[in-house]
């Protein structure tokens, strides 16, 4: 499952990021700024989940899996 939360301000991607999880145990997630690139990724790991983040450009996908 990709979420897309490019343009979306926080608290917004973590809370799309948190519904996916509860659907989902492998989803990536979309985001175009560090700030909400940090949140997700503390979000993630303390859910005890994997998270491999890739810089595209000026863009973040945020690899999660549990």
């Amino acid at each position: 499952m990709v979420v897309d939360a490019r343009g979306v301000s926080c608290p917004q991607p973590v809370l799309m990021t948190k519904n996916a999880l509860a659907k989902e145990a492998n989803i990536e997630v979309l985001v175009d700024n560090n700030t909400a690139m940090n949140n997700i990724t503390r979000f993630a790991t303390s859910q005890g989940a994997k998270v491999e983040v890739k810089e595209e450009g000026e863009d973040y996908r945020i690899v999660i899996s549990k």
